[in-house]
């Protein structure tokens, strides 16, 4: 097993704030804004004044799509344009994954390989791997490799619980929500480079 830098896996966590800002973050930057209400000019229908001005006794209405009425349109709704975005500074960030997998590496959570091959981009050689690193069937895994190319996509997108990531594609909410982080030796160089700003990513 690879020796992991105690100033990205060996942090005392304390507070947990940056943690939850950062996968509240990752959220929010997901979110899309597809969803659309109707105002009441864009509903269909409501042409004609439902009952005269004066007479009736009934409140005056000139058309039946205002916003109160059932099959009305909707004041106020979606309008599919809105930002949900929150941003964090980088230096946040890389903290908040720095946090986390500290706090993966303390609980254990964390395994080092030498690398992970699949010249044939066979599940079956993803399956192997994980069975020798005695990883159960229903377990979340995060496996990080140095590169990922198309072996590795076909070797790793049939398998459910699994997701394969380069190591400057970390984050909270993956590294948080796996139950084992594999991590392959050839990727720690580039974690510690990234996430200790000894170059751009």
């Amino acid at each position: 097993m690879a020796e992991l830098n105690k100033e990205i896996f060996g942090l005392d966590v304390q507070n947990h704030e940056l943690l939850k800002t950062a996968y509240d973050a990752y959220l929010a930057n997901s979110r899309s804004s597809h969803a659309k209400t109707l105002k009441r000019g864009e509903v269909r229908g409501g042409g004609k004044k439902p009952w005269k001005q004066k007479g009736t006794g009934r409140a005056r209405f000139g058309s039946t799509r205002n916003p109160i009425w059932r099959h009305g349109g909707v004041a106020f709704g979606r309008t599919g344009e809105e930002n949900f975005t929150k941003k964090i500074s980088k230096n946040a960030k890389r903290q908040a994954i720095r946090q986390a997998l500290s706090l993966k590496n303390a609980d254990g959570a964390i395994i080092t390989i030498a690398t992970f091959a699949c010249p044939d981009g066979k599940t079956k050689e993803t399956v192997k791997m994980l069975k020798d690193n005695k990883i159960k069937d229903d377990e979340r895994v995060l496996l990080v490799v140095s590169e990922k190319d198309e072996l590795v996509n076909r070797a790793t997108n049939n398998l459910e619980n699994l997701k394969a990531v380069r190591p400057t594609y970390l984050n909270v909410f993956d590294l948080l929500n796996a139950d084992k982080i594999i991590i392959t030796e050839k990727s720690l160089p580039i974690i510690e480079a990234w996430l200790l700003g000894k170059e751009e990513a």
